[in-house]
């Protein structure tokens, strides 16, 4: 426990340490420079871009580290999950099976099958062969222990409202004042807890869940993700990442109330300032001016107590506070209660913006840091880059803020610590804007995980229900602009802070995404090696783009789960749905492996061997 206070107090006191020298260098330069790549890059990127079947139909090239029986098991494998009818009762299935089989053979039937195709193994041991395997034809890996609890709806809603008291909620009368209280309940709306909706499973088949079940089960947690680190440092040699969710490591009900305090602090500064989201970067305040606002709104304030609030926000020292000192806030309080304090004439002392919370709730609030804190500097240690899951949107700004904060405190020399943006939010550009801002200011690398999304369907159906603006894109059609939007803004921030400061993972098996952004590092003159933008597919998955990207010469990774075979079998009943979802696309990897195996039978190929071959 000593480790880790330190290593969170380390973690706040990051937020101190800003030199103004370097902050100035570093905002003053937002033109944009065309990065010209030596003679060897732009060799690379003409090898690799020429060696590349854009249209991903090369069967050969895709399926060449399979064998024959790997070939005929992906087939067989997703040419079920084209069934509707066995795809929606997957788990009344198994579980019929498992009893007339006995747990023996449905291990073994499991294994030949879903199992085989969608994880790598039960243990670490067992998937080193299938990640080195990989590497050979130059796929990496993102390896994820991916055990599930199967808990009763009845449960999670049980556990979702206990303990839960007034702690937290907004009702600081300067708040409303400033803001409006109409606004303030809105806001409040999106981040309560609702027993409906407090099954995070239910319409969501491509992410996982977790779900709190005390302070030792976070622990636990925790462990299981360092254990996945060591997986990946002994599998991979370096070139893995480790991926962490953080409602695996604290209380949801809890991480709901730290994300309102942020969304209405922020709020509150945009009112203050006068600013919106689109100019919000660029607003500034001074102590006089926000006296001055305070008294326009009919707040009473006291100079003096108001002067040492401000110059403890003010970490810069420039006698200003702007959004890059107010996210500097909410990232260094230890307390959520005290994250934004304001003079109350009445009584005399500066108010919280939220009621107290109970001690408890504090500690847990800490303990969850800690643990992302321990997971971090673990994963240094091990040299294994974290990626930080998206989750749904009320839980997105203490998930943002957190990742940023990991982000500022280790990214200074390389991108250990990557945050997920989810590309079919509204919002998505904003918020890679706002943070790549924060980057730029604080002078460390952005590392972004580019991902469509996985909640769109519950996300709609709480907004609607709760009475707040829908935060998912109108149409498939918003969320591929989207996507290439925010590529596109990733890469012009390369250009303007120069190689090295920032980097994107394109995790999408979707093969116009893909190509858009291996047209633009071609048009951008982005050499693989350079490594800002890399691609990601799940294992057993779009082998057609991962495995003829790799094998061209582009970083690529692959997301590895493993874990004993009645963990994982939540996981695997969402793999079953998510390829009967992509109807078109599966029929396209269908007819190639097909085309691969008569090839291959054609040719006499009987028995194939992928060791006798390589990435040439």
């Amino acid at each position: 426990m000593i480790a880790a206070e330190r290593s969170r107090q380390a973690l706040h006191s990051i937020f101190h340490r800003i030199l103004s020298l370097q902050k100035s260098s570093v905002a003053s330069s937002t033109h944009t420079v065309i990065w010209k790549p030596s003679t060897e890059a732009a060799k690379e990127i003409e090898d690799c871009y020429g060696r590349l079947d854009l249209n991903f139909e090369n069967s050969k090239e895709a399926f060449k580290s399979k064998t024959n029986y790997e070939l005929f098991r992906a087939l067989f494998v997703l040419h079920l999950c084209s069934y509707e009818t066995l795809v929606k009762n997957n788990k009344a299935i198994l579980k019929a099976l498992r009893i007339p089989l006995g747990q023996n053979l449905f291990n073994r039937l499991l294994r030949a099958t879903f199992f085989g195709q969608f994880v790598a193994g039960e243990s670490r041991e067992e998937v080193e062969p299938t990640v080195l395997k990989m590497q050979k034809f130059g796929v990496k890996s993102i390896l994820d222990y991916s055990v599930e609890k199967d808990i009763s709806q009845e449960d999670v809603q049980k556990k979702a409202l206990e303990r839960m008291t007034d702690g937290g909620q907004i009702k600081s009368a300067s708040l409303k004042q400033v803001v409006g209280a109409k606004n303030v309940a809105k806001t409040h709306r999106k981040y309560d807890v609702y027993k409906e909706f407090a099954d995070r499973r239910q319409n969501v088949i491509s992410a996982r869940t977790y779900f709190y079940n005390g302070e030792v089960e976070c622990d636990r947690n925790c462990d299981i993700f360092c254990q996945s680190i060591d997986a990946v440092a002994s599998a991979t040699g370096g070139l893995g990442f480790c991926a962490i969710k953080v409602t695996a490591l604290g209380r949801p009900a809890l991480l709901l109330k730290a994300s309102e305090s942020i969304a209405q602090t922020q709020n509150f500064f945009k009112a203050i300032t006068g600013s919106t989201w689109e100019n919000l970067v660029l607003s500034k305040i001074s102590e006089k001016d926000f006296l001055q606002k305070l008294q326009d709104y009919g707040i009473k304030t006291e100079s003096k107590m108001v002067q040492e609030w401000f110059r403890t926000v003010d970490f810069d020292e420039d006698g200003f506070v702007d959004f890059y000192d107010w996210t500097d806030l909410l990232d260094d309080n230890i307390k959520l209660s005290e994250m934004f304090q304001v003079y109350n004439i009445k009584t005399q002392k500066m108010e919280p913006l939220i009621v107290q919370l109970s001690d408890e709730e504090e500690q847990e609030f800490a303990n969850m840091t800690d643990r992302m804190v321990r997971i971090v500097d673990y994963a240094i240690s091990k040299g294994v880059r974290v990626m930080v899951d998206a989750e749904q949107t009320y839980f997105k700004p203490v998930i943002s803020r957190l990742t940023m904060a990991l982000m500022r405190r280790h990214n200074k020399e390389r991108g250990w610590v990557f945050n997920t943006y989810q590309a079919y939010l509204k919002n998505c550009l904003r918020d890679v804007e706002l943070d790549m801002h924060i980057a730029r200011r604080g002078n460390f690398h952005f590392g972004c995980k580019l991902v469509r999304g996985a909640y769109m369907d519950q996300e709609r159906k709480r907004a609607v229900t709760v009475g707040y603006e829908d935060p998912i894109n109108p149409s498939i059609e918003a969320t591929a602009e989207m996507y290439n939007r925010v590529l596109t803004r990733i890469v012009e921030e390369r250009d303007i802070r120069g190689p090295g400061q920032c980097s994107v993972m394109v995790a999408s098996h979707n093969e116009e995404s893909t190509r858009f952004a291996v047209q633009l590092m071609k048009d951008k003159c982005i050499a693989p090696s350079e490594k800002v933008i890399c691609f990601a597919q799940l294992f057993g998955m779009c082998d057609q783009i991962s495995f003829s990207l790799g094998q061209a010469g582009y970083s690529v990774y692959k997301y590895v789960p493993y874990g004993p075979i009645e963990g994982v079998l939540p996981y695997l009943s969402r793999r079953a749905q998510e390829n009967g979802a992509l109807l078109l696309k599966g029929k396209k990897e269908r007819k190639l492996l097909r085309n691969e195996l008569m090839r291959r039978i054609c040719t006499g190929r009987w028995i194939y061997n992928p060791e006798n071959f390589t990435v040439q």
